[in-house]
């Protein structure tokens, strides 16, 4: 069942992204070789709270953390730990989500620590670039195979693939809720998109082969191969013409990048 916002959800949802948004922009700052994943987990915990806001991944479906952390092959759900220490030309993805009056914010990013190879910068950077493609998408009478064809293609086109096991989502009320938004799929199929749908909109992008194993935590998730991974995510509202409101990273507009 899809659950369309109206104008004043949205705006306690954008109240939610800028809180995020906040917290995202310090932790990135924060990342430094000879930095446990658990010294940044504490640090978004604090801030989120600071905010009035509550961590909410910390919970849910027994996840022990406020973040995920996923160093270098691990895709998503990497759970923070004092044994993970960053390390010069690592490439960390931090995933978080979090609650503020009622009302769901969900993002993540990927950075390098210190100095990283020019192949990890480049599977940074086209993730990013993913993420745009698929959003520009993300317009009233669309669909969502629009969306995920989108970001696949620039994917591929640049030598690297989109991972299938793991997806975007609906969100509002819910951390995940309908419908899902896959990293590939077939232009003008599945549902169409329609003002007020609330995405996370999230790919997650691999320098070899896109199949993963879990580890025995049942948490963490890495490529089969150990290539490296890239993970940028933002949450958006479908608006009644146009591209989409880009709700956790308040002040962006799309005059002059259209």
């Amino acid at each position: 069942m899809i659950s369309l916002k109206n104008a004043e959800q949205i705006q306690k949802m954008r109240d939610a992204g800028k809180l995020l948004y906040e917290v995202e922009q310090k932790v990135r700052e924060a990342i430094q070789p000879g930095m446990t994943t658990a010294d940044l987990d504490v640090l978004a915990e604090q801030l989120i709270r600071r905010g009035g806001g509550i961590p909410s991944e910390k919970g849910y479906e027994g996840y022990p953390c406020s973040i995920c952390a996923s160093v270098n092959d691990v895709v998503v759900h990497g759970i923070p730990s004092d044994t993970i220490v960053l390390a010069e030309g690592d490439i960390i993805s931090v995933d978080c989500t979090l609650i503020l009056k009622g009302w769901q914010a969900d993002s993540a990013f990927t950075v390098g620590v210190g100095n990283i190879s020019e192949e990890a910068r480049k599977l940074i950077q086209v993730t990013e670039e993913c993420f745009w493609a698929g959003v520009r998408k993300c317009v009233v009478g669309n669909r969502l195979g629009d969306v995920g064809h989108a970001i696949e293609l620039h994917a591929t086109r640049n030598g690297f693939s989109a991972v299938r096991d793991y997806t975007g989502h609906g969100i509002g009320r819910g951390m995940h809720e309908d419908p899902a938004v896959n990293n590939y799929g077939e232009p003008g199929r599945g549902l169409r998109l329609r003002k007020g749908m609330t995405l996370a909109v999230e790919p997650m992008i691999c320098q070899k082969d896109w199949h993963l194993t879990i580890d025995d935590d049942g948490w963490c998730a890495r490529t089969v191969d150990h290539g490296l991974t890239a993970h940028y995510e933002h949450t958006i509202a479908i608006v009644d013409d146009g591209l989409p409101e880009i709700l956790t990273l308040p002040g962006f507009s799309w005059e002059g990048k259209e």
